[in-house]
């Protein structure tokens, strides 16, 4: 229990902002922030904990986004039922790019460019084909007698989705104190090392990468639904890819907490940025950006690493 006790006090703490404030729009941002680092956690297992960079991982956020979406629009059927196929979706999608990707003998940079790859391949299909909505989008419906299956009730939603990030920690942490993480941590370290202790690289590989479409998927799942709306652009675009990773690099690769940390930072910052600077175009990304190249300079394993560092500065004093 102690090794999870600190991700027992975060979720204590962020189920406790529903109450002590009704804005809906706080809730939202703080939900959409919620949902990215789910995301980004997603991101993580694969990218932080493997060393399998990605830069195409909305392939499995958009996926997952489509699946829950035609499963209600197309088939009217219980998005309960949907989310749970989005996620075996999203495995599955996660394991061919990997089968095919690393049987082929890809890693570092020229992986990273498949997956960009493909995940524009899906963007451009979506956006093509009819049954998704084509360029004009897909509006998911609130069907009747289903309002409490998607969440009408934004504090309800809230804490489902708080749920489902404190998962994704838990998860995470019991593979960073598994065989398997271990594995995994070999295999980012040198892979040929790994497969000279015995380790199966390519199955522990596929393994990292199903679980990190799933989660990612459940992700999109959640956006779908806050929204109401998706299209290829918002979900396949490489702008959804950019948000997990940059949650994940300022926050901390390879940490449990460290994609949460960032994706809350960032959003609350533009935020307060958008408030301060007034309409400005673009400045939310300037703001990503420059926080960007200051955490890279000076914090290079994150906004988690700062407690340290202050207190290596102290006790050296």
């Amino acid at each position: 229990m102690k090794p999870y006790f600190p991700i027992f006090i975060v979720a204590v703490v962020l189920a406790l902002f529903p109450v002590v404030t009704d804005s809906n729009v706080l809730l939202t941002l703080l939900i959409y922030s919620l949902i990215i680092g789910l995301a980004a956690q997603g991101w993580n297992v694969l990218a932080g904990i493997a060393g399998q960079n990605s830069f195409g991982h909305a392939a499995f956020f958009g996926t997952g986004a489509y699946v829950i979406s035609l499963w209600q629009t197309n088939l009217h059927m219980n998005p309960w039922v949907g989310f749970l196929i989005a996620l075996l979706v999203g495995a599955a999608l996660g394991s061919i790019i990997g089968y095919l990707a690393f049987r082929a003998g890809l890693r570092g940079s020229y992986f990273a460019l498949v997956t960009l790859a493909i995940a524009e391949v899906l963007r451009v299909l979506a956006n093509a084909a009819s049954f998704t909505g084509g360029a004009a989008g897909s509006l998911l419906p609130i069907n009747p007698g289903w309002e409490h299956f998607q969440f009408s009730d934004r504090r309800y939603f809230y804490w489902i989705t708080l749920a489902l990030v404190v998962l994704s920690l838990v998860l995470v942490k019991r593979i960073q104190r598994s065989r398997f993480g271990a594995q995994l941590v070999a295999v980012r370290e040198n892979e040929g090392a790994a497969q000279a202790l015995g380790i199966n690289v390519l199955a522990t590989k596929l393994k990292a990468i199903a679980i990190s479409g799933a989660m990612t998927a459940a992700a999109g799942c959640l956006y779908a639904q806050c929204f109401l709306y998706i299209d290829a652009s918002l979900v396949y675009g490489s702008k959804m890819s950019v948000e997990m990773l940059l949650a994940a690099i300022v926050g901390g690769i390879g940490t449990v907490f460290g994609p949460l940390v960032g994706a809350l930072a960032l959003h609350v910052l533009s935020e307060v940025v958008k408030v301060f600077a007034g309409d400005i175009p673009g400045i939310d990304l300037a703001i990503y950006g420059a926080v960007l190249i200051m955490v890279v300079c000076f914090l290079p394993k994150g906004l988690l690493s700062l407690g340290t560092r202050l207190r290596k500065k102290k006790y050296l004093r």
